[in-house]
């Protein structure tokens, strides 16, 4: 069972947002009904890495799993995420120098009430981008209607785009993410991304979703 509301004793998954937190949900019950963790949304990465430290050491959590965005600058927030797991009380090691494309996971030490501690980089450990880079991935091979959802955004002129930004990845990112919901928009009962896992209008077959969920239950088994 899969709660939003974590006790002490839970596993727990943090990450940044509500279209997270959702689509995780859909994919992991999908995956394993059996699959047993809570997962708290802390509405961005400063409030993952403000969090970090005082869920590894709260005593009797089995495991703690972190999901951020690549986002624009590579490595940095992995680095961010290795530098808080770093200063918790309990000895988190050794740390990895970099993800791994699999999923990160550092094992827990039973004898000392440590942790199993996992990261995963938004949308595949090794890409810049974010969710909408993994939901993207994730649009039916041969669609015919994602080709004209991108070619709807790019038509949209700089000046007058929302979604614009002076940073090259950051714009690429946003660039995505607006082709992504236009492609949902087009379905024919509209839903958020984590419904639209559940609503099977996403392929969830494709390699890096088997990957990320091979990750959740190594990390949460």
């Amino acid at each position: 069972m899969i709660s939003f509301n974590p006790r002490p004793s839970d596993s727990i998954l943090l990450v940044e947002g509500s279209n997270d937190k959702h689509v995780i949900k859909h994919l992991a019950e999908r995956f394993d009904p059996n699959l047993e963790f809570a997962i708290k949304d802390y509405g961005g990465i400063d409030g993952v890495l403000a969090n970090i430290r005082d869920h590894i050491d709260e005593p009797g959590r089995p495991a703690v799993g972190i999901v951020v965005d690549a986002d624009a600058v590579q490595l940095q927030s992995w680095r961010r995420v290795c530098d808080e797991i770093a200063s918790a009380e309990r000895n988190i090691s050794p740390i990895p120098p970099a993800p791994d494309p699999q999923g990160t996971i550092i094992s827990e030490n039973p004898g000392n009430g440590d942790p199993r501690v996992g990261i995963w980089v938004m949308p595949d450990n090794i890409s810049l981008g974010e969710l909408e880079g993994f939901i993207a991935r994730m649009i039916p091979a041969g669609d015919m209607i994602w080709p004209l959802s991108r070619r709807y955004i790019d038509q949209i002129p700089l000046a007058v785009r929302p979604f614009a930004s002076t940073l090259a990845q950051v714009a690429q990112n946003k660039i995505l993410g607006a082709q992504v919901h236009a492609w949902l928009a087009t379905r024919a009962d509209p839903r958020p991304m984590g419904l639209a896992i559940g609503a099977n209008d996403l392929d969830t077959n494709v390699p890096v979703t088997q990957t990320f969920l091979r990750w959740l239950a190594n990390l949460f088994r």
